[in-house]
């Protein structure tokens, strides 16, 4: 299995169960992880034959405008089902920190993974 990667990514977003985190924006780091198949792209060195990281990169900043959650973990979870629907990914795996979040800690976040490993042939 072949994987695009893209990461650290960041968006700006309403985000937090706190009353003073949703009249702000903070900011997300994202790290990617998408499995595809890379062979035919690369043998004719063809965009349209793998997962256009750009247009991946765009998409998710518009998500990012378009919504606001209270937790990252939901941020995370429709996401991700956003990106399998709308790019066809078989699998990915996506890793959201929240810089500054907790004191004392460089930033706070989940990983998760979503869908299945295809196999490589």
């Amino acid at each position: 299995m072949d994987q695009v990667l893209i990461e650290a990514l960041e968006v700006d977003t309403v985000i937090g169960v706190y009353d003073w985190e949703r009249s702000i924006t903070q900011r997300l780091s994202l790290d990617l992880c998408l499995a595809t198949d890379i062979r035919a792209a690369a043998e004719r060195d063809d965009l349209s034959l793998t997962l256009d990281y750009d247009a991946i990169s765009r998409r998710i900043g518009r998500f990012a405008n378009e919504h606001d959650f209270a937790l990252v973990e939901t941020f995370a979870e429709r996401l991700a089902a956003m990106l399998r629907e709308e790019f066809t990914i078989a699998w990915l795996r996506l890793t959201i920190r929240k810089p500054g979040a907790v004191a004392n800690a460089r930033a706070v976040g989940v990983m998760i993974e979503r869908g299945s490993r295809p196999e490589m042939t």
